[in-house]
């Protein structure tokens, strides 16, 4: 259902303080599709009405392009006219010397959306972009923002030293999905646990919390939006992939065997039948895509040869968990069959993927803000063939950890969840070098018995210390605390 806009204030004022620049400006803007990059820029364009041209490029050829871009420009000069179809100019320099010309006397924006499909079909734009910037648009009261949702491209095209346009950008904003801590403001009447496991399926995408009807419960919503077969989001994966490749069915593969507990490319090529070496090229462009992140313990210095690949869009990890193998039956019309299946996974798939996350996403920032003992330069998990560390926060030149448990079940932790952290896991964990302070926390969805609260005090009173290690405190959180803290500290 349509929301107002919502959020994004800080991209708002930076591009604010690029238009009230006394020089020409030169912004980068990329993201993920469906973060928001359009509705940013047509917001600020509403809420200012500055001066400015905004068009976006599509799929097809050069010279449609070109005539698009065009007639955006005649209609620009020319409001309430009626375009010929047939106007365009000759070629892209004259284009944009008409540009030039409507920024000489008094300051433009140029927003050029989804300029990656330019790039697809005219590689050599950006030659001749670079060369227009330098000598005709460089001097004109202009503000020139690109944007783009294929991220590999855009990095290569302005961040790469050999690029044409290396260098050009003046600023650069990178749109992230929100925050867990912006769910509570956008979905009011949903409750914490509500609003995790919505998180755990969305993520934080704008056009997808849109879509969400917060006067309806999750269950309700799951349902309507992503158990019919011919439902939108059924064919995003899809979508999202085609702007980095043309053939996604290895790839859409691959997505499925991680999704499903697949690691390591030996496990991804177990499960999908290609060959390791074709496993280990995928993944590196799905990497690129942004889609992919091989994850090593942030325990270990240096390159590691522990890593393990994750998929790190909330709702492809979903997607691929839940929906992908379950075609057939979404079309004989079984949703109510579906949901009660999802239903009984969830809590192991929130347990295991979104609550972590949130729980470093807290380590992480409360340590930046003062609110935990330790701060950290780094937050991860760490693992090796003796234990493994939901969450850990590592300071190497203070020589200080935060060691982590997170629990999402239903009823509340004992003393045995923390007693194995410190007593078994820590010292398999904690590196051999150096001499280390600990902090021990932990997470619970359903909060902690009497006895692990017990067990806190005892900790905080009397430290214990392993062979090259001390603790120096530990904290025992719920699911509200977090809730509350990432809400806070989001705003």
């Amino acid at each position: 259902m349509p929301h107002e806009f919502f959020g994004r204030e800080r991209e708002i004022e930076e591009l604010d303080k690029l238009w009230a620049s006394p020089k020409e400006e030169f912004l980068i803007l990329y993201g993920r599709r469906r973060v928001g990059k359009t509705a940013l820029l047509a917001e600020w364009i509403r809420r200012t009405g500055n001066r400015a041209l905004y068009w976006v490029a599509s799929p097809t050829s050069v010279t449609a392009q070109l005539r698009s871009f065009s007639q955006a420009i005649y209609n620009f000069e020319n409001p309430g006219l009626l375009t010929p179809d047939s106007f365009t100019y000759a070629n892209w320099e004259q284009a944009f010397q008409q540009i030039a010309r409507l920024a000489k006397d008094q300051r433009l924006a140029l927003f050029i959306d989804e300029f990656t499909y330019l790039l697809e079909v005219d590689p050599g734009i950006a030659g001749l972009l670079q060369n227009l910037w330098d000598h005709v648009l460089k001097s004109a009261n202009i503000f020139l923002c690109l944007s783009g949702s294929h991220l590999g491209m855009m990095k290569r095209e302005f961040f790469s030293y050999q690029a044409p346009l290396y260098g050009r950008a003046s600023a650069q904003i990178h749109l992230q999905p929100f925050y867990f801590g912006s769910t509570l403001a956008f979905f009011p009447k949903y409750s914490a646990v509500d609003r995790v496991a919505l998180y755990s399926i969305f993520g934080g995408v704008p056009a997808y919390w849109e879509r969400v009807d917060p006067s309806k419960s999750l269950s309700w919503n799951i349902k309507r939006h992503l158990l019919t077969s011919n439902n939108l989001l059924q064919s995003e994966p899809r979508l999202l992939l085609q702007d980095f490749i043309s053939d996604p069915h290895n790839y859409l593969s691959i997505l499925g065997a991680i999704a499903n507990g697949a690691h390591i490319i030996k496990e991804i090529a177990d499960i999908t039948g290609l060959p390791s070496g074709h496993v280990s090229k995928y993944l590196g462009v799905l990497t690129e895509t942004g889609f992919v992140e091989r994850r090593v313990p942030v325990t270990e210095p240096g390159p590691s040869r522990a890593g393990r690949y994750h998929i790190t869009d909330p709702y492809l990890r979903f997607y691929f968990r839940f929906l992908a193998d379950r075609q057939d039956q979404l079309a004989l019309g079984a949703q109510d069959i579906a949901l009660a299946e999802i239903t009984r996974h969830m809590i192991d798939f929130i347990g295991r993927y979104t609550w972590e996350e949130l729980c470093r996403e807290w380590v992480l920032r409360a340590g930046t803000l003062g609110a935990l003992a330790l701060m950290s330069d780094h937050v991860g998990s760490a693992w090796n063939s003796k234990a493994q560390v939901d969450v850990v926060g590592i300071n190497s030149m203070e020589k200080t950890l935060v060691l982590g448990e997170c629990k999402w079940t239903l009823s509340g932790n004992e003393r045995k969840v923390m007693a194995e952290l410190v007593v078994e896991k820590a010292a398999k964990i904690i590196p051999a070098r150096g001499k280390w302070k600990i902090f021990f926390l932990g997470f619970s969805r359903s909060g902690w018995t009497s006895g692990a609260l017990a067990y806190q005090q005892e900790i905080n009173q009397r430290p214990v210390q392993g062979e090259n290690w001390v603790s120096i405190g530990m904290r025992l959180l719920t699911l509200n605390e977090v809730d509350d803290d990432l809400t806070k500290w989001t705003k």
